[in-house]
């Protein structure tokens, strides 16, 4: 069992930027592919980054490339998702993500792969 706990989301201005990070319980963080995903009033959940179980290998959505970062430090059970250039289109409750994972480079980024979900943080981008 791994609990996601998110921060870090609130109200920001276009073009802001705005760091969340996602802490997990348990001794196994380190066996879990990492993911974020987001999801807007009347749409679907989506997909916006993941990064490896080891770290040395991440996705990003088309929407997020160039403005969106994914880390993970696998001493301190900890995921962060580093955005920038924000728009009023990123607005969404974003969820952390975990994926469990037996290889160490594999990256998983479809909603019906992960295995345990956080509650999600709001992300509202408005002038």
């Amino acid at each position: 069992q791994v609990q996601l706990e998110e921060f870090g989301g609130g109200l920001v201005q276009p073009g802001d930027s705005l760091r969340l990070s996602c802490a997990a319980s348990g001794h196994t963080f380190h066996t879990y592919c990492m993911g974020w995903f987001r999801q807007a009033p009347g749409k679907d959940r989506e997909f916006v980054a993941a990064i490896s179980r080891s770290g040395r290998s991440t996705d990003y959505a088309d929407s997020v490339k160039g403005r969106f970062t994914i880390s993970r430090d696998n001493a301190d059970n900890t995921v962060h998702l580093q955005m920038n250039s924000l728009k009023p289109e990123d607005t969404a409750v974003y969820y952390c993500a975990a994926t469990f994972s037996r290889l160490s480079r594999t990256v998983y980024t479809a909603t019906r792969s992960v295995d345990y979900w956080g509650q999600g943080t709001q992300v509202n981008v408005s002038s």
